[in-house]
């Protein structure tokens, strides 16, 4: 009887050897005559232990880890095809402390299922969704997105139902689904975790927002540096459209819904949304001016639902398991899950799916296991290079959209970065304003140009000339950025300059080193 094996193809695994430990695990299988079959699955998202390799036992899966290919022969020899005991065991792969504690629902199948097979998709509940949804009219599938209380988890946090009614009532003859995997903000890695591990849940999300709306077309914009996601979910496309879940009609309905996967050029400006039409459109990724939104006027002109990844994958257990069982988990206007991105300075950095209202606190502390370098925290990044800072004292703020507004910061797409008392963060406010003199579009003044005099400011600051001057020039510029700026690459640099500000101010305040001495003629 051939043994399952399962050795994760995720980027991340691949980075630390997983290519090697699965050929060294398939020619030991066969040196020793064993039956196995090798599956290369997405990752749990738990990167500390990569290259994580789980057994399929009669008990359910046991996980090793971190293997490298040396290791696997005592594997062999530790009979760990029975999920036999080795220094490298952690036990039941579910019973993970790490895993055990999350609530994941769009993660669920991610480093579970084989992410190309369609039959092993459907066995771990995929379609049902598509099926549902495909008996409602699609009023009545958007009404259920909007009960469900699902809002935009690339950052905006806008209502996903109300975006899809509008498009919706938008009289045209073609629409568009655009998904937004330009997954560009530092320590974020869902979008990519997701088209590698399980890449039929976005497939099944956008089917579903096509039905709903009358979209008869859908792109994903993917991140130019991801080109295993890229391959993946292009195959992945091939195959749903093969096995009848894309195509002229949608699972036998009659309703067309057809997918294409596009490749991005590099730009973190095309992951403002209106940048990302005009770069699909074959144009320089320039910012659009609004209104028109792009609901109504969007791709080629064209109504135009445009979401981040995480909200269309997130769809479909919406519809498998209603909206009411996705509402209930949450607090506030913060409804259902966030998938969390633990990274920086911390021990057990990887993907935490929680129901809004965790803390900072139990997420660095209790998953992430504090600093990787064992030194005090300082500070933590919530909501990728242009989130706020926060501070020890603000690490009980509940993840929740409406509680991180009240302390002047956002969730973004959930990336979350951890600092150790080694931070500077005068020198992290001048990357910032750095990052977005580099990335800025051109497009409008405050951010073409109050980022670059943003940098000399700062830099002023950190020179120590005329402080308290440079200090005020740096709040005015601030404020005329983030009211106005044309999109929120401008609009939200402010955000960790002055939170820096606010909580780190005597970073902007330090000694300045004297001169050195002349040397004596």
């Amino acid at each position: 009887m051939s043994v399952r094996v399962f050795v994760p193809i995720d980027a991340a695994a691949l980075s630390v050897g997983a290519q090697q430990v699965a050929d060294a695990v398939a020619a030991e299988a066969a040196r020793r005559g064993l039956a196995i079959t090798l599956v290369r699955n997405g990752s749990r998202g738990l990167f500390w232990l990569e290259p994580l390799v789980e057994v399929e036992t009669p008990a359910g899966r046991v996980a090793y880890g971190p293997v490298a290919a040396a290791d696997v022969p005592g594997l062999f020899d530790a009979d760990f095809l029975a999920g036999g005991a080795h220094a490298l065991t952690l036990g039941p792969t579910e019973e993970i402390e790490y895993l055990k504690r999350q609530e994941r629902l769009t993660f669920v199948r991610c480093g579970i299922v084989d992410p190309l097979s369609v039959d092993d998709y459907r066995a771990h509940g995929g379609w049902k969704g598509l099926e549902t949804a495909l008996k409602l009219s699609g009023a009545e599938i958007v009404e259920q997105v909007t009960q469900s209380g699902l809002r935009g988890r690339g950052g905006a946090g806008f209502p996903t139902g109300i975006k899809w009614r509008t498009v919706l009532n938008a009289p045209a003859a073609q629409k568009y689904v655009v998904c937004n995997a330009d997954e560009g903000d530092s320590g974020t890695f869902a979008d990519r975790m997701l088209m590698e591990g399980d890449p039929f849940s976005l497939i099944e999300g956008m089917a579903i927002a096509g039905v709903a709306v009358g979209a008869t077309e859908g792109y994903v914009y993917i991140r130019s540096e991801y080109p295993h996601a890229f391959r993946t979910f292009s195959r992945a496309i091939e195959l749903a459209e093969a096995a009848g879940f894309l195509g002229a009609s949608v699972m036998g309905s009659g309703k067309a819904f057809r997918l294409e996967a596009r490749l991005g050029a590099g730009a973190y400006i095309c992951g403002e949304e209106t940048s990302l039409l005009e770069s699909l459109e074959g144009k320089r990724g320039l910012v659009r001016f609004k209104p028109p939104l792009p609901a109504i006027q969007g791709l080629f002109g064209k109504p135009t639902i445009v979401n981040n990844l995480v909200s269309l994958a997130t769809v479909p257990v919406i519809f498998e398991k209603g909206w009411e069982f996705y509402r209930d988990f949450g607090m506030g206007r913060s409804r259902g899950t966030l998938p969390i991105q633990l990274a920086g300075n911390v021990k057990r950095g990887g993907l935490v799916e929680r129901a809004f209202g965790i803390t900072l606190r139990e997420l660095i502390e209790d998953y992430g296991g504090g600093t990787a370098s064992g030194r005090p925290f300082r500070a933590v990044q919530v909501g990728g290079p242009l989130g706020a800072y926060f501070p020890e004292s603000l690490l009980d703020t509940p993840l929740d959209y409406e509680a991180f507004t009240a302390v002047k910061g956002m969730v973004g797409h959930g990336g979350v970065v951890v600092f150790d008392d080694r931070v500077d963060l005068a020198e992290q406010a001048r990357f910032a304003m750095e990052f977005c003199a580099i990335e800025s579009c051109g497009k409008c003044t405050p951010c073409r140009i109050g980022s670059t005099r943003g940098v000399e400011v700062i830099e002023r600051i950190i020179a120590g000339q005329d402080r308290a001057k440079n200090l005020e020039l740096l709040d005015d510029l601030c404020t005329l950025m983030l009211d106005g700026s044309l999109c929120a690459l401008g609009g939200l640099t402010p955000y960790p300059v002055l939170s820096a500000l606010q909580h780190f101010p005597d970073d902007f305040d330090r000694p300045v080193a004297a001169p050195p001495a002349r040397a004596a003629e």
